[in-house]
């Protein structure tokens, strides 16, 4: 029993980490910087390419492409552009983000609440989805002018509908193609490049996103971060101060970049990753990330054909999926993926039954009980054998109170005499560690979960209640029914044998209840549940420990 004592110890201590890790993660503001070795070696690469470049001119001069049409440049105008999953607002002059709403996702848990909009006034100050070429800001030194755009471009479900943008950056012809589909928030892009005068030049060309900070709601759960994937890794910086100041940025394989929030995503795709470089900065409370590729060389008349692609919207897990493994990534769901994973399509497999997320969590957690069961009722078997041997483990700790070594060697005897192993009890709850860890995980990033209610009011009110899953409880009434469980559970445990064990104990259910006062009220409800489960297999080992039969076998 002690060896279980100290199990729940373990898996509280579990619990601080993954909850307090990021607090801390924050505070000290850990920021990834760029190796100076690699940056000097990239400076070197780009100055050799930049010499060969210069070489080659006279001899491509000759094979140099026809004049390009002379460009006449129109007044900037703002457009629409529809689809059943959101509505945005393009600017032809550059093609920067205006607004971005969602048609299917509202700020609010009020009918009448605003759509949530990616881009708000304050986002499209620093000119998402705009290009820098060759460090130049393409929206505010150029020219452009709208090849054939409607005032307004409507997708239909199942269409595609296409903006064509045309202008003149730094002495270069720029063409954007982008390409809007009625069922992703994936929008694709073609940019092509020419040079049109009679020197070479160099071309660097950069791609921004922004986001407002209003688009996570806020605290440890759901903050937002400006992060990215390099070479299939995650990586991010929520640290407000940190994005304040110095910023962050980082060079390699860089599948994606951008700022999101646990249930938003604003990220550039590059079409080629390789040699990119991310950097993101904060400013007045908006987050955003610019992805740069390496420079290359134009020689006269040359034109360069890139793609690129933008996710503008939720982190549907389906949806980022289909797009590319690395997109999916930006759901965290910690080292027990695949268990959450499994979790979370058992989760919506129950939800298309009976249509409320709070039920599809307790029936998922009955499940999770009757799965282990066996392995728990073996726990509680352990257990019941060592509540038997705590009156000759007192009396052994007594007698050798002055001498450790010998306790210790004596209490091994008995567990030996006996046939007890003192780990039994432990190693089926260690077992079930990994699934608690994956629904924990899954559980607080679904988005599925965001405004979905379990009971919309209090019982007897008109009072907001468990109408949203994914923040706290309001008035913090499921975590104290919790902490009223774990007190008695351990009322029904016996004591443990060492006394700073037993004061540990005590203040357990406390400590407990005040950690998960903060907590997304879908994964409290999961642990009540569990608990009330718990307290209803205990009961029923300890009858069957004290029935007749139990007691002659």
């Amino acid at each position: 029993m002690q060896d279980g004592k100290n199990l729940i110890l373990a898996i509280f201590l579990c619990l601080v980490v993954i909850v307090g890790w990021s607090y801390l993660a924050e505070y000290m503001g850990w920021v990834q910087k760029p190796d100076p070795a690699v940056v000097a070696q990239q400076q070197a690469q780009q100055q050799s390419r930049q010499q060969e470049g210069q070489e080659a001119v006279a001899p491509q001069e000759a094979a140099a492409q026809a004049p390009l049409p002379a460009f006449v440049p129109a007044a900037g105008r703002d457009m629409t552009v529809r689809t059943p999953l959101y509505e945005a607002v393009i600017h032809t002059g550059g093609g920067i983000l205006r607004s971005f709403r969602l048609m299917e996702f509202r700020s609010g848990l009020e009918a009448e609440a605003p759509l949530v909009d990616m881009v708000t006034p304050q986002a499209a100050a620093v000119a998402p989805l705009g290009l820098v070429i060759n460090g130049q800001p393409s929206w505010s030194t150029g020219q452009w002018t709208a090849e054939g755009a409607p005032d307004n471009l409507a997708v239909a479900q199942g269409q595609e509908g296409a903006l064509r943008l045309a202008g003149e950056v730094d002495g270069l012809r720029v063409t954007r193609e982008l390409t809007f589909s009625a069922g992703t928030y994936l929008i694709r892009e073609k940019i092509r490049i020419a040079n049109t005068s009679s020197q070479a030049r160099s071309m660097r060309i950069g791609y921004t996103v922004a986001a407002d900070g209003s688009n996570a709601s806020g605290g440890n759960y759901d903050a937002m971060r400006v992060a990215w994937d390099n070479d299939g890794s995650l990586e991010d910086e929520s640290s407000p101060k940190t994005l304040e100041t110095t910023g962050v940025q980082a060079s390699g394989k860089i599948h994606w970049g951008g700022a999101m929030s646990t249930y938003f995503l604003a990220a550039v795709l590059p079409g080629d990753p390789a040699g990119v470089t991310v950097k993101g900065r904060m400013r007045q409370n908006v987050y955003r990330a610019a992805l740069e590729e390496p420079e290359v060389l134009l020689v006269p008349g040359q034109e360069r054909e890139v793609t690129v692609a933008y996710w503008i919207g939720p982190k549907t897990r389906d949806g980022l999926e289909a797009v590319s493994p690395e997109l999916a990534r930006s759901i965290d769901l910690g080292m027990f993926q695949i268990i959450a994973k499994g979790l979370l399509w058992l989760l919506k497999f129950f939800y298309g039954y009976v249509h409320n997320w709070g039920v599809a969590i307790i029936l998922l957690t009955i499940v999770i009980k009757v799965l282990f069961w066996p392995l728990t009722a073996k726990s509680y078997a352990s257990m019941e054998q060592m509540k038997k041997l705590q009156p000759h483990m007192l009396a052994i700790r007594e007698k050798h109170k002055d001498n450790k070594e010998l306790m210790n060697k004596e209490i091994m005897a008995l567990y030996k005499t006996y046939g007890v192993n003192p780990a039994s009890g432990c190693v089926p709850i260690l077992i079930q560690m990994p699934v608690f860890f994956g629904l924990y995980q899954a559980l607080l990033t679904a988005i599925e979960l965001r405004h979905a209610h379990f009971v919309s009011q209090l019982p007897g009110t008109d009072l907001l209640w468990l109408a949203d899953l994914s923040a706290k409880d309001p008035y913090y009434i499921t975590p104290i029914i919790m902490g009223v469980t774990m007190f008695v559970q351990q009322k029904m445990s016996p004591p443990a044998t060492d006394p700073m064990q037993q004061k540990i104990m005590m203040f357990l259910p406390l400590i407990f209840t005040v950690l998960f006062l903060g907590f997304p009220s879908g994964l409290v409800l999961y642990w009540l549940v569990n608990n009330i489960l718990s307290i209803v297999q205990q009961r029923i080992m300890i009858r069957k420990a004290a029935s007749p039969a139990v007691g002659k076998q």
